[in-house]
């Protein structure tokens, strides 16, 4: 993008900038800022809009592109000044958004070599929304569009890559993906502060946490004077003595360390109350499967934390500690072997300790394994004990309320700049921080699924949701999910109208819950984008339960989209807990007798036996010898079930319950 030598205001978003793709749509907004009542001219091939900036410093115009073809075009906006915006093409616009599996890179994925291998493919296009949380809507971000080839395609998000590319040979089109998603964040961050307002618990409960960060923003701002002010005047500073490697690097030796149990207080060991600390202990890995997180637990001071001597995060008085401090270590920075982890520990005034938290909540550990035990602990600098003076007029250290966890966080500064930007369609995967409210999921994604459409003012923008994989360990008997739980509520958003389901029941992974390959993932979406967003008759869906009917000790099953018929596929004998990694285990149906496995049935006790299940033309009989008066079923109802139902267009069928029976996070809110 090229500015002129002018020295007028006219600004353009940063998603209108070179190589993007427009949607090839009617009304295309183009929009930007510049000084009131400046007259803008913006050109896009021979087509030409006017207008003048608004008192506010905004302006916009709207171009009708449904005759372009698809370029590449220059986009010229002149006014005081003129900027030349290159490489725009015209075609199909995307919305990628959700937590981690969206994303998760092509360079992350199975399929990474494969597609690098590739010669470049300027019709695939990314725009990555940079990650921000915001209090209040954001005008603009921050991002570049890049186009797809090989040295560029592995920072696409994977699912969305694999979408484009299959839109884009469909359609002989480009395709432009706006993707903005954040791993490990819940779906109430990405509901504008509006989009609460059909829902009274959940606006309610948003304007409270709302209210508490606001609150906690200038509690913090108050410490934060007051405590450097303290620091200073009664010399509790926290001054260096000795580099980090001396204490930290892999090969420091313990010999004249002092061995501390942890979690404890640290004046227990004899060490002192207040200063610096160093502690560090050694993490033995058999091998190496991904990242992993280590809680610090609850530490009484400020940390820094340095794995196999690089630091990798840290608290202070600018960066508060939340109630348990937590920090990722990537899989490339793990070793096979031994790893170091040490950890700096400075208390200005008293009580230094890692403690554990409220709950027994994310205690000292990593990966969910323990870290309690025997450290070893060397002073760097101790503090002398605290004067009556300097202990009264100590400031509390505030817990503070990340904005990180502000509802509507994300929407303010993700997604609100990207309004209005034309688009297509939105693809949506995003479900796992939500699991344990599985059951509110289901108001609060239809709440998403509104508001995004109202903000764009497209009430019928078509909407795809990625259903959650299976993960976890294969269950032994039947019973309650919140994972399964939560797919039934992406399944109920269906009702609204225009949405779409990507089922993945039979991509995910025991032993990782981000599934490596998102190929299918990819290819799911994209049938369902041309049923839903352009007209064409494909079979989109796998079957989807409809209805029941009991027939004396046997229930009949009937569906949806039975896409040709029924089948029940093979099993293989075995399957991999990772797919990247060589190991195998052995795969055993819960009903070895029968054709169709992943079926279960009740009867008025409501205890859930394994059911043999066969298909009888568009239906499926389900019975068991177990139930002789049966009053409801279940299919693939687990964290990660074993079942072989689908149609004959080789799609899996949704999992489903036909009971409307209170489910486990029934009473989880948010």
């Amino acid at each position: 993008m090229t500015v002129g030598p002018a020295s007028g205001a006219i600004r353009l978003p940063a998603i209108i900038s070179d190589h993007a793709v427009l949607n090839r749509s009617e009304k295309v907004p183009i929009w930007g800022w510049a000084d009131p009542g400046e007259e803008i001219s913006v050109t896009l091939n021979d087509q030409c809009e006017k207008t003048v900036t608004h008192a506010d410093g905004q302006w916009k115009v709207d171009f009708d592109l449904q005759e372009f073809h698809s370029g590449p075009f220059d986009l010229i906006v002149e006014g005081a000044n003129r900027i030349v915006v290159k490489d725009i093409m015209i075609g199909e616009v995307w919305l990628a958004s959700g937590q981690s599996n969206m994303e998760w890179t092509l360079g992350q994925s199975l399929e990474a070599k494969e597609e690098a291998d590739l010669p470049p493919n300027p019709l695939i296009r990314q725009f990555t929304v940079t990650r921000k949380t915001a209090m209040e809507p954001a005008p603009d971000c921050k991002g570049e569009w890049i186009v797809a080839a090989p040295e560029t395609v592995g920072a696409f998000s994977a699912v969305a890559y694999f979408f484009a590319k299959e839109i884009s040979a469909r359609r002989q089109a480009p395709v432009g993906l706006l993707h903005a998603s954040w791993g490990g964040m819940n779906i109430e961050r990405w509901i504008s502060s509006n989009g609460f307002a059909k829902d009274q618990a959940l606006k309610q409960r948003a304007q409270e946490l709302r209210e508490a960060t606001l609150k906690s923003l200038v509690e913090v701002a108050a410490y934060q004077k007051t405590s450097s002010a303290w620091a200073v005047r009664f010399a509790r500073s926290d001054l260096r003595e000795g580099q980090p490697a001396e204490f930290a690097a892999p090969d420091v030796s313990t010999e004249d360390w002092k061995p501390v149990q942890l979690p404890g207080e640290l004046a227990r060991a004899g060490l002192p109350e207040a200063g610096a600390i160093w502690l560090r202990r050694t993490i033995h890995y058999p091998k190496v499967l991904t990242g992993t997180q280590f809680n610090i637990g609850h530490p009484e001071g400020f940390v820094e934390a340095y794995w196999n001597g690089k630091r990798v995060g840290q608290t202070s008085q600018e960066n508060l500690p939340a109630p348990v401090v937590s920090f990722f270590i990537s899989e490339d920075s793990i070793q096979v072997g031994e790893n170091t982890l040490a950890i700096r520990l400075f208390q200005p005034a008293r009580g230094a300790a890692i403690l554990k938290p409220s709950g027994n909540t994310f205690n000292l550990d990593y990966g969910a394994k323990p870290l309690d035990g025997e450290w070893f602990a060397k002073v760097e600098r101790a503090l002398p004990p605290l004067s009556a003076e300097a202990q009264a007029s100590c400031p509390p250290v505030p817990i503070p309320v990340r904005p990180l966890a502000v509802p509507s966080g994300m929407f303010h500064a993700m997604i609100h700049p990207l309004i209005p930007y034309s688009v297509r369609g939105v693809l949506w995967y995003q479900g796992e921080a939500n699991v344990e409210r599985a059951a509110q999921y289901e108001t609060a994604l239809k709440l998403l699924i509104q508001d995004w459409r109202e903000g764009w003012q497209q009430p019928d923008i078509p909407f795809l949701i990625c259903q959650l994989a299976n993960h976890g360990k294969k269950p032994a008997t039947p019973g309650e999910s919140k994972w399964a739980e939560l797919r039934d509520s992406q399944l109920k958003a269906l009702s609204l109208p225009n949405t779409g389901l990507a089922v993945l029941i039979d991509v995910g992974e025991a032993a990782d819950i981000h599934p490596r390959s998102k190929k299918v993932v990819g290819h799911r979406l994209a049938l369902a984008a041309q049923a839903l967003a352009y007209g064409e008759k494909v079979n989109f869906s796998g079957p989807i339960y409809s209805s029941m009917r009991i027939e004396g000790d046997s229930v009949r099953v009937h569906f949806d989209h039975l896409g040709g018929g029924l089948v029940a596929q093979p099993l293989p004998a075995i399957f991999k807990p990772r797919s990247n990694q060589p190991e195998t285990l052995p795969l055993d149906p819960p009903s070895p007798k029968s054709s169709l496995q992943g079926f279960t049935i009740c009867g008025k006790d409501r205890k859930w036996v394994w059911a043999d299940a066969e298909v009888d033309g568009d239906t499926v009989i389900v019975r068991s010898p177990e139930i002789t008066a049966p009053i409801a079923v279940r299919y693939a109802w687990g964290d990660n079930p074993t079942c072989n139902l689908y149609n004959k267009a080789g799609l899996p069928a949704c999992p489903f319950r036909s009971d409307d029976f209170p489910v486990t996070s029934r009473d989880a809110v948010y």
